[in-house]
Order: C-alpha cells, then sequence, then structure tokens
C-alpha cells in the first residue's frame, strides 16, 4: 500500500492535463439564476483514469460542459494544459452518422485538420481500427452494420485519432452488456497505458468506477464531496 505522503509525491511529477479552480456554473430558469456547481476544485494528470461518480441531477453532465467549453454561465477557472478534451458518449449510434461508412466517418477529422493525402488517411485509420482490435473490413460497413460494442470502439477510435491525450468517457459503457463491458475496460486500460492517456470517466456505476478508476471524484449537489485513491496536490 502506497503511503499519503508518497502518492502526493508520485502525482506531482506527473503534468496537469485539467484544472478547475473554484469553478461553479448556473442555468436560468425564467428570471432565476440556478446553480448548478457550487466552487468544485479538482486537477487530472497525464497517464491516470479518475472516475466522476454521481446520480441523476447531481451535476456530472455540467462539469462536463464545463470541461468542454460549453457552458457560458461558468464562473471560475478551467486550464487546460493540452489540446481539448474529446468525447465518447453513451450511445455509440447516435454519435455516428448512419449515413456515412465507419472509413468517412473516421477520416472525417483527419479531413478537417487537412491531415495527409487521401491514402494517408485511410492507412492512418486503418492503423488506428487494428489499435481498438477491429477489423479493417469494417472500413467500408455503416454503423448500423456493427455490434454496439464495435460501435463504441469506433467512437474510441475516432477521439484517438486527433493525437489527443485527454478522453472524456461519459457513461461510455452503461448501454453494453457485462461481456462487453469487460472488454471495453481491458481496450481501455490498455490503451492508457501504451499511450499515456488521461481519461474522465463519468458513471452512475459504483461497480464499473472501481474496477477501472484510479481514483474517484464524487459529486452530489453540485459539490465534490469525497476523492478517494491518490491525494490531490495544492
Amino acid at each position: 500500500m502506497i503511503e499519503q505522503g508518497m502518492e502526493k509525491e508520485i502525482i506531482n511529477k506527473k503534468k496537469k492535463v485539467l484544472e478547475f479552480r473554484h469553478v461553479s456554473a448556473y442555468y436560468k430558469e425564467r428570471s432565476a439564476r440556478k446553480k448548478v456547481l457550487d466552487d468544485v476544485s479538482f486537477s487530472l494528470y497525464e497517464g491516470e483514469i479518475v472516475g466522476l461518480l454521481g446520480e441523476s441531477g447531481s451535476g456530472k453532465s455540467t462539469l462536463c460542459k464545463c470541461v468542454l467549453g460549453l457552458l457560458k454561465e461558468c464562473e471560475g477557472i478551467v486550464t487546460h494544459y493540452t489540446e481539448r478534451p474529446q468525447m465518447v458518449f453513451q450511445d455509440p449510434y447516435g454519435s455516428l452518422n448512419p449515413r456515412k461508412t465507419i472509413g468517412w466517418i473516421l477520416e472525417e477529422p483527419l479531413r478537417v485538420r487537412k491531415m495527409g493525402t487521401k491514402e494517408e488517411r485511410k492507412a492512418r485509420v486503418l492503423e488506428m481500427l487494428e489499435t481498438v482490435h477491429l477489423s479493417e473490413e469494417l472500413y467500408s460497413r455503416y454503423p448500423r452494420e456493427l455490434s454496439g460494442g464495435q460501435r463504441q470502439r469506433v467512437s474510441l477510435a475516432q477521439a484517438l485519432l486527433t493525437g489527443t491525450k485527454f478522453i472524456l468517457l461519459d457513461e461510455a459503457l452503461s448501454a453494453l452488456d457485462v461481456t462487453v463491458q469487460a472488454q471495453m475496460i481491458r481496450l481501455l486500460k490498455e490503451l492508457q497505458e501504451k499511450q499515456n492517456l488521461c481519461y474522465l470517466f463519468v458513471s452512475h456505476d459504483l461497480d464499473v468506477v472501481s474496477q477501472i478508476c484510479d481514483r474517484v471524484l464524487f459529486i452530489k449537489d453540485g459539490k465534490v464531496i469525497e476523492t478517494t485513491g491518490a491525494i490531490e496536490s495544492k
């Protein structure tokens, strides 16, 4: 077992990926202003998996919107030390264009960034399919022709193609059965170790979080009320 002082020393040697400092967020209800996040502070570091655990309505989605810069009514300081995170959503079918092939979908972020030639983009996509343990035969298929687990791997591949080191997984395993969940957990850990990724793993499932996360932020009524695992540096 690692002593608390040693944990703090280890985490201090890692590079920060994200920092929240005294962040509060609000929604407007008619003429009123409702506080949804209340003075939240935490940091994420490279190479770690941090769970964000809470019930529906606790503030998880609002916190994610603040991470992504999607909420105007957000006070405090949100600092990104890498590129903005990429998202993997709960519903892989809903997040993939049903009218486009897997190859087209995965090449899109590369096209937008004007990365490489057409041939180089295809080669990169085929390499990424292999990275997430999918056959290159899926390149020409449509999302409807894939299983839920395969679609979620495609979503993960799409997030990784930009070269990001920070991925936000929003209930990304909750729509999968237990066997497929276990496969995805192994894949996520494998990629995290190989590429030194940071995941913010949002969930309401304590069992899944305990299997994959290095530490956990518990959120209730807009406040982070407890942190388990590694000690936050100050």
